[in-house]
């Protein structure tokens, strides 16, 4: 049995997009992430969703600090999504809005995350 199990968030702040333009690419990255992890992952997919599926939301000042935090997790090998917008609404085709993570074992991901406000 692993620990508790929980998916990231991590929504760029910089951008200023409306409260319904950052539920749904928290969306997006949520459902991307645990498709992903559901195909790689079977384990800790299973445990997320037994214990809930819990996810929180942090808020990254800019594209640097995500593109960042994403490295950190490629090199680590945790789930991450990277999610662009499609330039429908609110901001240009291609920004990156936000960065799912996980689902991974809180005590692997908190002392990455933890780090940043919530959203």
């Amino acid at each position: 049995m692993v620990d508790s199990v929980k998916m990231v968030i991590a929504v760029r702040k910089d951008l200023d997009m409306g409260k319904g333009k950052i539920a749904a690419q928290a969306a997006h990255a949520a459902v991307s992430c645990a498709l992903k992890s559901q195909n790689d992952h079977k384990k800790l997919f299973r445990e997320w969703i037994n214990q809930g599926q819990k996810k929180i939301v942090i808020r990254l000042d800019s594209l640097e600090t995500l593109m960042r935090l994403k490295t950190m997790l490629d090199q680590m090998g945790i789930i991450s999504c990277l999610i662009t917008d499609a330039g429908f609404t609110q901001i240009m085709p291609g920004t990156v809005t936000c960065l799912g993570i996980g689902p991974v074992e809180e005590s692997v991901i908190d002392p990455i995350t933890g780090k940043y406000p919530l959203l």
